[in-house]
This record gives structure tokens, sequence and C-alpha cells, in this order.
């Protein structure tokens, strides 16, 4: 359910490795994705020149090498209307040729019949364009489409094809001429296009400037693909931050807060080609502590990752998932309103509810969701929360479906599953006893640390940025003689205590003045 006045915000954690990004709704994380900066993942989206490994008439099917350890699969329904077209144009590129000149002077023909079969038109070592549709999940390759699009925030530009549709949700009919016959214009032969919601209003400065980008976005593959003959990338979606953007980005989005330089400029480049107005809501955070733990990102990430996630007032939910299935039990704990039992229990299961639907956001949870709610006797409370679950996951981006409970009291929910569910080990191994059960005494940790303060200065550092937990932190900072005060008299040197709140105990890690870890 969203409401007029929720403030949106957008957090962006540049790291070494991965980018991460939360979306929070009133400072409460709803969303949370991870992007690997390290090597390429074959994500949704993505465009690749494949190899037909294997055609499976059984299945009207084919398997097809992209270059990952599982060949990904594509179905006959799956190769779009003309694919003869994206398969003439693979077969007849060449570094010699004008590829403008083929790619237009190519005629679209009849669009494949709907019974038709694969082995027709699919041979093995034959390459094809495909796009990924569903992400390799367990021990299931990727799941593609030969039908190339290419989506914008106003508009989804279809390569090799011929209609502009415009979008249902688009009703004043005034609005859809305009839409259609400004995208009709502007589209150079042998391509076609969807017009988003989003377009309602636009401009046609800012629809050409978009429509501009995705063809350069698909053209500047044609090289890569007369050039190569061979399997890989040809193009990825945008990065995971402007997917989010392009998807979520409307008048109620408050900020975007990002902790890169480079990253902040191509958010803000992309939002100006969008939206332009919106694009001072784009801001360069450039705070002493780690972006999630000023926005208690870091925080609400343990606390809502675990098997059990914690409600109000004792009540919680325990979260199971299968190979088949994703479980999830609700349970009361010692929460007690009133005496009334069944008023309870309707209570606690609207709150198990709304955590819920917020965890299949926050998890990217797939597939079919069994909830076993706390069992309740009146028919208008079931039907009640029923119509709940609804209205509370209308705001859900993905493809879903609710059913009513059933007589056991089991709740039925199936949710497009297009990317493995977000798994994040919430538990921690121990840094001291790494998992042995045994440690050193605590009532030690002190002279452990002033052991490497002392070696460090005795190699002539003189300043340093010790990162430790919140309780450590608090334990030797505590008192006007507190231990850090005694080092830094004793070693004559600058100690900055940073905490955070991502470490376990009794961690804790030097840094130099720069912020450069210390070995």
């Amino acid at each position: 359910m969203e409401s007029e006045n929720q403030e949106k915000d957008l957090v962006v954690d540049v790291g070494s490795s991965e980018v991460r990004l939360a979306l929070l709704e009133n400072h409460r994380l709803i969303e949370y994705n991870r992007e690997s900066s390290l090597g390429h993942s074959f994500s949704v989206g993505d465009v690749y020149l494949g190899k037909v490994k294997k055609v499976l008439p059984a299945l009207n099917a084919a398997f097809v090498d992209i270059g990952d350890s599982k060949e990904a699969f594509v179905h006959y329904l799956d190769l779009g209307l003309h694919f003869d077209a994206f398969d003439k144009f693979v077969r007849d590129s060449n570094p010699n040729r004008n590829l403008s000149e083929l790619y237009t002077g190519i005629k679209l023909g009849e669009p494949l019949a709907k019974d038709g079969r694969i082995e027709d038109y699919l041979k093995p070592g034959q390459l094809i364009i495909g796009q990924i549709v569903k992400e390799p999940i367990s021990t299931k390759g990727s799941r593609l489409t030969a039908e190339i699009s290419l989506a914008g925030r106003n508009i989804v530009l279809l390569p090799f094809a011929e209609k502009v549709s415009v979008s249902q949700k688009i009703t004043s009919k005034e609005e859809k001429r305009r839409l259609e016959t400004l995208v009709g214009n502007i589209l150079p032969h042998n391509y076609g296009a969807i017009i988003r919601t989003a377009a309602e209003g636009s401009s046609a400065s800012v629809l050409v400037a978009e429509l501009r980008s995705l063809i350069e976005k698909w053209e500047s593959a044609w090289k890569k693909i007369s050039r190569n003959k061979n399997t890989g990338l040809l193009f990825t979606e945008y990065s995971k931050t402007t997917t989010i953007l392009r998807d979520l980005l409307n008048d109620s989005f408050t900020n975007v807060y990002v902790n890169d330089e480079k990253i902040y400029e191509e958010t803000r480049r992309y939002i100006s080609l969008i939206s332009p107005e919106q694009e001072k809501i784009v801001k360069l955070y450039d705070g002493k502590e780690p972006i999630f733990d000023h926005f208690e990102v870091t925080r609400q990430i343990k606390s809502s990752f675990g098997k059990v996630v914690p409600m109000k007032q004792g009540a919680y939910l325990v979260i199971e998932t299968t190979e088949a299935l994703n479980v999830i039990d609700v349970n009361s704990g010692i929460r007690a309103k009133t005496n009334d039992q069944e008023e309870n229990t309707f209570e606690v299961n609207k709150l198990a509810a709304e955590e819920i639907a917020r965890q299949l956001r926050l998890r990217d949870m797939g597939g079919i969701i069994i909830v076993d709610f706390i069992d309740m006797d009146s028919v208008d409370h079931r039907n009640a929360l029923y119509k709940y679950m609804v209205e509370l996951m209308s705001a859900d981006r993905a493809k879903h479906n609710v059913l009513p409970l059933t007589k056991f009291g089991l709740m039925q929910i199936t949710r497009q599953r297009i990317r493995p569910v977000t798994e994040i080990n919430t538990t921690e191994k121990c840094p001291l006893c790494h998992g042995t059960g045994k440690i050193a005494s605590t009532v030690v940790i002190d002279e452990q640390i002033e052991r490497r303060l002392a070696d460090f200065t005795e190699h002539g550092r003189k300043q340093f940025i010790l990162k430790t937990s919140p309780i450590l932190g608090a334990y030797i900072t505590r008192g006007w003689n507190s231990f850090v005060s005694k080092w830094k008299r004793k070693y004559r040197c600058k100690l900055k205590v940073v905490e955070v709140t991502d470490f376990s105990i009794l961690q804790y890690e030097f840094y130099d003045e720069k912020g450069k870890a210390l070995d």
C-alpha cells in the first residue's frame, strides 16, 4: 500500500567488489539488491550471442551455450514473431558489410506460427541472439528469449518489429493517439516500440533523446556480432542503480544518496535524461561513517534476513526456503492486547501479513509461497485477512497471485521468480574462538590492541583510525582516563576510534589516516 506522503529514499553503497542498493520507505528497508562489480554475472535483461548446443524436439526447445557453466534454455514460443530476421542478420553480418544497410534491408515477412517446431528453425552450432528473462536458479540455467527488447523509462524499443503499442494504463484516447503518432514518426525502419505508462505527458524532446540512446545501445552490438561469431555478452541492461530508478522513479521519490562520485555522476546523468526536473534528488554522501550505518540499513539487514524474523510485541515469523517452496510460519509469541483470543489472533495475522509483503520484496522470494497463519474461527476475519494481503501486495512490481485461506489456515501466494532469492547469512563466526567455543579472556583485549599499536608506532606510524564494534568502542573510550587516552599519551600518536555496527563484539581493525587497512 502506498500513501501519497511516503518518503522514498534509495541508498547506494559502492564498495570495491560490489554495489549494494537499499530502497527505504519512511526509513524502513523495503528492497535490497547487490550487484557485483567484479566480472559479469548472468542478469535479467542481458543480451548474449549464444551457440545452439542441443535441440530437444520432445520439449520443442533447445539448450544454448552463452558462456555460463549451465546451458541456457529457449522454448520455441520464445523465439518471437520475427526470428527469421534476427537469424538472417546474424548469418549475413561480417566486418566488410555496411551493417545499417543490411539491417534496414531485411524484410520482416510472415510472423512465426504458434504451432511451429523448433527443429525447423534451430540447428546445433547455429549462432542466435538471446536475452535473459530468468536468471540461473539452483540447478537450472538461464531462460532466454530471442525477441530482444531494450527497456527505457518511457519507451521499450523492439528491434525487427513494426508496431507501436501503448500501455493500457494510459486511459486518455487523445494522449494515446499523440504518443503513438509521435513515436511512430521518429522510429527508424525495422523498429517497433511499446510506450510505457511513464511516458504520459512527456515532451517530444525527452522521448527522442531516450529513443536515440536505446537505438545506439542496440547498434553498438552489431560490430561484436559481425566480428566475433563467438558466444559472449553483447550488451547488458543498465546497472542495477539505474534499472531500479527506471522502474521506480516517480513523483514520490525523495532522495538518492550515493557514496561514490563516478556512480553519482552516472545516476545524475541518467535521471537528467529520463526525468530532467528530478535531477536534484541525487545527492553525494561524504560522511565519515559508512553510508549504510548512517541510514541504519546495516541494522535492518541483520534483523530482516535471518530464519526467524521478529515483529512487534513478541510475534515472529519463521521463514524456510526449499527447492520447490518457500514456507512462512506465523507465531504469536507472548502478544496479548485483549482477552478476546480471536481478536488477538486476527491482529497478529494482520501484523504478519504486513511483514510478509515486505519480506517477499526484500528477499525477492519467488515461486510458490505457503503461509501458515494462526488459525481463526471467524469466516469474516479470514476473508478480511485475504483482502488485506491482496491490498498489501499491490505495491509489489513482480507479477503475483494471492489465493484465499484454505480451511487449514494456509494461504498460497505465487510470485514471479526471475532471479535467485536473496540470501544473507546473518550469523557470525566468533572472531576470537573461530568456532571452537574457547576464547582468550576478554580482560586482555586492551592488551592485544595495545600490542598492535606499539608494533605500528615502532615502525614510525603516528596517525591511526581504529574501527571497532560499538561495545568494544565504548569499553576502550569510557571515562576521562580511558585506554585510548593512555595510549595516545604513551605512544605520542593520534588515534581516532570509529564504531562500525557490522563488526562482531570484540572485532577491531587498524587503518591509516587515509583509511587504508593496516596488516
